[in-house]
């Protein structure tokens, strides 16, 4: 048997050794779409969860599809930053998809553009390092239209829910039925947040329906703005057997420090509030959930 070259047998030990002293971490990726009743808190919501993970360690994607466009200015974004969505980028979609929106196109318009391009190109980068996209949403009439609008936010969505090695949190509006089936190809999990009452628990457990019909396995509830035990109860009673039909439940505890720091979540984080330690736990559970998907 040939003998081992002793520089190379010393270098094996040291690569040996640095590694069994090293922590090499765990693959850390999974989607999480958040939806919910306009005014229930998802936006404050994502914004919080997004730091939380990208303080622990996770490279984390923060998308925006609520054609209100708030999850930048509670990212930390200043509020006189003028932001254009990338549904409403008419030169971006036109060299995508072939058409330009609200003009007549007479060639062929790309249903499948390459749009790999897309966080390169209008990500902006936030405070703990997050990447954000702000991808907008068509808001016409005919929002289920053939339009160049609708054929790159499809794009953009299957393109997204394919990324490695990020933790990818998206704010949407109410319901998810408007991503067709381009969220079962990444998303596994659904925060839905509702506030406890009759009718934000209607939009609630419809999403929650949606999701389940577009195979999303993990479907979670967050019930934020609770004020004590007997809120809680309260609540329960009013969703009845319903609640059975979901993962996980969550409480968010009312919290005045929201308000009181709204846009920009990052003073809420900075104090730690009841509201930021209860966010923690929901952090922590989803990174278990994301292990599974």
């Amino acid at each position: 048997m040939p003998k081992t070259d002793p520089r190379r047998q010393k270098l094996f030990d040291t690569a040996n050794e640095l590694k069994s002293k090293s922590h090499i971490p765990e693959k850390k990726e999974f989607r999480v779409v958040i939806t919910g009743k306009g005014g229930a808190g998802k936006t404050t919501f994502t914004a919080v969860l997004s730091k939380l993970f990208s303080r622990n360690g996770y490279n984390v994607l923060a998308v925006d599809e609520d054609p209100q466009v708030n999850l930048p200015y509670s990212l930390g974004i200043p509020r006189d930053q003028e932001i254009i969505p990338a549904s409403r980028n008419l030169d971006y979609i036109e060299e995508k998809t072939g058409a330009r929106p609200g003009q007549g196109w007479g060639g062929m318009l790309s249903l499948n553009p390459d749009v790999s391009d897309v966080v390169d190109r209008f990500g902006i980068k936030t405070a703990d390092n997050i990447n954000l996209i702000v991808m907008g949403s068509v808001i016409q009439a005919a929002a289920g239209c053939l339009c160049p609008e609708n054929a790159l936010l499809d794009a953009v969505m299957g393109y997204i829910s394919l990324r490695e090695g990020e933790v990818i949190l998206m704010d949407t509006q109410a319901g998810v039925e408007h991503f067709g089936r381009a969220l079962a190809r990444g998303f596994k999990q659904t925060v839905v947040v509702t506030e406890p009452t009759f009718n934000a628990y209607q939009v609630a457990k419809h999403a929650a329906e949606l999701s389940r019909q577009l195979d999303i396995p993990y479907v979670h509830l967050v019930v934020n703005k609770i004020k004590d035990e007997a809120h809680f109860e309260r609540f329960t009673q009013i969703a009845g057997e319903s609640l059975k039909n979901f993962n996980e439940i969550f409480i968010l505890p009312y919290d005045e420090n929201v308000l009181l720091t709204e846009p920009d979540v990052t003073p809420l984080l900075e104090s730690d509030t009841p509201y930021v330690q209860e966010a923690r736990k929901i952090m922590q559970t989803l990174a278990e959930y994301g292990k599974q998907t």
